[in-house]
């Protein structure tokens, strides 16, 4: 699209535009201007007057966003996601993308004939299974997402916890239920961690510079060993150090849900401990709420869970009124 200055300099003397300037077509001089607006336009400002408020609020505000599910694998949704983050970036918000990849790492693992193993959802990871999940993470994932950044106009740099010593970590130990005994025991998770410290010094400076940091679960111990980290539990520790206005975790279903499959919208600490003792809150989305309350009470803003596999999620849940995920607040 030609620019006001571009069109200024071939307005003729008599003050009438050009058929076309530099290439983009204008009205014909003898068509007749319509009063009746075009309501595909008419929608599109809409828009944008309903997005006023929002992008007033969120100005040079920073949001962390935990980007996976199959929304990674899917070219079409990975180049909405590219778009809406560095849209974020257009319009003065400071996005950081923190990504998973455990699909991504069980695919190379069995490619190499490498076994995994889970214990309470965790993979253990030995010397070499980390070797390969640090190779997949902090290579091949993450400079495709970068690339689909930049792809879409935007300058991201692609980190690791380990990088300027953003994240420390260290050793989880998993726990397993022992059908024998009836009780719980621990399992060495090998080279699983979970961080421990934070420092963002390195999220400012690149955001400073107007690029978007995107970052590998991946970190250092204190003992000096790489640790494998949950890419929810790195997000939210990030979010929580640096003062995230939101944290964003995108997943493959739409939120939390009620027992009838609608969406809850809205929750709190007190609300979350009430549907995880009747039940509506189990499995997999436990951790992920916990993260979220989590992350709010260590002072992020609010924390939003939404479905990765809708175009353009996260623009509809930052800048509308109804919003697109379930919103976790203090």
């Amino acid at each position: 699209m030609p620019r006001l200055d571009q069109l200024a300099r071939h307005l003729p003397r008599q003050g009438r535009l050009p058929l076309k300037v530099a290439g983009a077509p204008l009205w014909p001089y003898g068509a007749a201007m319509t009063n009746a607006p075009d309501p595909a336009l008419l929608a599109k400002a809409e828009t944008l007057v309903e997005a006023l408020p929002y992008l007033q609020r969120y100005a040079g505000a920073t949001f962390v966003v935990k980007y996976g599910g199959h929304a990674m694998g899917d070219p079409e949704l990975q180049r909405d996601f590219a778009e809406d983050v560095v849209l974020l970036k257009a319009v003065g918000i400071n996005p950081i993308v923190v990504h998973g990849g455990g699909p991504q790492i069980g695919a190379m693992l069995k490619r190499l004939g490498v076994e995994s193993n889970f214990v309470g959802g965790l993979r253990v990871t030995d010397a070499e299974t980390a070797r390969i999940a640090e190779m997949v993470l902090a290579g091949s994932i993450n400079k495709e997402i970068v690339s689909w950044i930049g792809a879409a106009g935007g300058r991201a740099v692609g980190i690791s916890g380990k990088d300027a010593g953003l994240v420390t970590a260290e050793k989880v130990t998993g726990r397993e239920a022992d059908p024998l005994q009836g009780i719980e025991r621990h399992v060495d998770l090998g080279f699983v961690g979970e961080p421990v410290a934070v420092n963002p010094a390195i999220l400012h400076s690149l955001a400073e510079k107007d690029f978007i940091p995107v970052v590998a679960p991946i970190a250092l111990g204190a003992d000096g060993h790489t640790y494998n980290i949950n890419a929810d539990t790195m997000a939210g520790a990030i979010a929580s150090a640096i003062g995230a206005s939101r944290f964003f975790l995108l997943t493959d279903v739409a939120g939390v849900l009620d027992k009838q499959g609608e969406l809850l919208t809205d929750l709190d600490r007190t609300r979350v401990e009430a549907l995880k003792a009747d039940g509506t809150i189990k499995g997999g989305m436990i951790p992920k709420v916990e993260t979220c309350v989590h992350a709010v009470e260590q002072g992020v803003d609010a924390a939003v869970i939404l479905d990765g596999r809708i175009p353009h999620a996260m623009l509809l849940e930052i800048f509308t009124r109804r919003g697109a995920g379930t919103l976790v607040h203090a």
